[in-house]
């Protein structure tokens, strides 16, 4: 039986062209957070999207403010999508429980991807986010807001998220160089998500 985040990399890919209607071009509830990222980073900076989807709307908004943007997603589709949208940018498909790019970045960025991992695979993820790192780079990414396991949808399908507890998260990103610079959870202007804004020395 493969575990649920094996799962999860058939879905997107089995469903990309929805996906790439469902998330669409614009972002929304993003908006805020992705700012309190940027300032963290240098003009015109390397940036690192785990889980990149179709480009849009993030890595695009990036893109359009000058980054140079790095985005890995397990789905050929989807990567597929990515080159076509922004062909001066680098694409992979990769997995990032085993991701080895050999080099660092000024920002980490895993919106909405990194909590579809099981628990063991997102505590290795954490050495996987510090080989990536410059010095002071900015690391963001969603979670949930307790420790536990849920199961959403999409396309009439099992959609699986797990989460750590909050200590653990902060335990991890402090044994891998990153302090916390601002954490909130179920946030009421970010559609409920439970977001983690870190960077490397501050």
């Amino acid at each position: 039986m493969p575990n649920p985040a094996d799962r999860i990399i058939n879905l997107y890919e089995r469903h990309a062209p929805a996906y790439i209607t469902d998330r669409g071009s614009r972002l929304h509830i993003e908006q805020a957070w992705l700012d309190r990222f940027i300032e963290l980073i240098p003009p015109n900076a390397a940036i690192l999207d785990i889980g990149c989807g179709s480009g849009e709307p993030i890595a695009a908004h990036l893109i359009e403010r000058g980054f140079a943007v790095t985005g890995i997603d397990s789905s050929p589709t989807l990567i597929a999508r990515c080159r076509e949208r922004f062909p001066n940018q680098q694409w992979h498909v990769a997995d990032m429980r085993s991701l080895t790019l050999g080099k660092s970045f000024h920002g980490l960025l895993a919106w909405d991807s990194f909590f579809h991992l099981a628990a063991d695979d997102q505590r290795r993820m954490f050495p996987i986010f510090k080989q990536h790192a410059d010095r002071n780079s900015a690391l963001m990414f969603t979670s949930g807001p307790a420790q536990g396991e849920a199961i959403g949808t999409y396309q009439g399908e099992p959609l699986y998220h797990a989460s750590l507890a909050p200590d653990e998260y902060r335990s991890l990103l402090e044994a891998n160089g990153f302090r916390v610079i601002a954490n909130v959870f179920d946030d009421p202007d970010c559609g409920g998500h439970s977001v983690w804004l870190a960077q490397v020395g501050a």
